[in-house]
């Protein structure tokens, strides 16, 4: 048996700081992401009958994904990856919005499959009466309003969230432009539906049939394990 004898302190300070780094490296380890620069592969689909969930470049952002949902068309929307009945995780993205009519779109869901005897989607991001809003839905599709702000056409902002899946106990935690939120609740937690029926998993594009055209550009979609995972630029 071989024994390894450090030949000084300063060896053995570079050791632990090595280790230190390695075991840093491996907590800030993205869980998934979406990056336009790596094209459409990080999606499991795109639902979008017009073909116009593409990519582009932003003066601002760099490279985007670019969203286009025409006058009637129900959606324009990238599937991202499930999620399971117990999971714990962060999502971070930044995005903004053109909408041609006064009716509301979503931006973000997380999707519950059925549709039908489900929350449907119980978690959604959007431009909802006239406004930026956050909502949760519960088990038997009843709305709860979270959160809500300004909507600006054209106007970038940040998102992320952290959410626990449960049918019931679910939470939800809301970053808005860097600060964390503090819900209409009158918490910074809300506990409800977060997961329902055989499947649920997350999409971001545009949702909800209208007479006029909207847009959106959305940059690197990122989930992980923590909130510097998916804000660190």
């Amino acid at each position: 048996m071989h024994t390894i004898v450090f030949k000084s302190v300063a060896a053995a300070a570079a050791l632990t700081a090595l280790s230190a780094g390695q075991v840093q490296a491996s907590t800030t380890a993205l869980r998934w992401s979406a990056d336009p620069r790596d094209g459409i592969g990080a999606f499991k689909s795109i639902q979008c009958d017009s073909k116009t969930f593409a990519t582009g470049t932003d003066s601002v952002k760099g490279a985007v994904w670019t969203v286009t949902q025409p006058a009637k068309q129900e959606r324009c929307e990238a599937v991202g990856p499930d999620v399971s009945p117990t999971e714990s995780y962060y999502l971070g993205w930044s995005s903004k919005f053109s909408i041609g009519d006064s009716e509301s779109r979503y931006f973000f869901q997380v999707k519950s499959s059925p549709s039908s005897g489900t929350a449907n989607h119980p978690v959604v991001i959007g431009v909802i009466n006239g406004e930026l809003q956050l909502h949760s839905w519960t088990t038997d599709h009843k709305d709860v309003l979270l959160w809500r702000g300004k909507a600006v056409k054209d106007q970038w902002n940040d998102y992320a969230l952290r959410i626990t899946s449960g049918k019931q106990d679910g939470t939800v935690q809301f970053w808005f432009n860097g600060t964390r939120q503090r819900l209409l609740t009158g918490s910074e937690t809300y506990t409800g539906t977060t997961y329902d029926g055989t499947r649920t998993y997350l999409k971001w594009g545009i949702y909800h049939p209208a007479p006029g055209v909207a847009t959106s550009s959305i940059s690197t979609i990122k989930m992980g394990s923590s909130l510097a995972d998916v804000t660190a630029k």
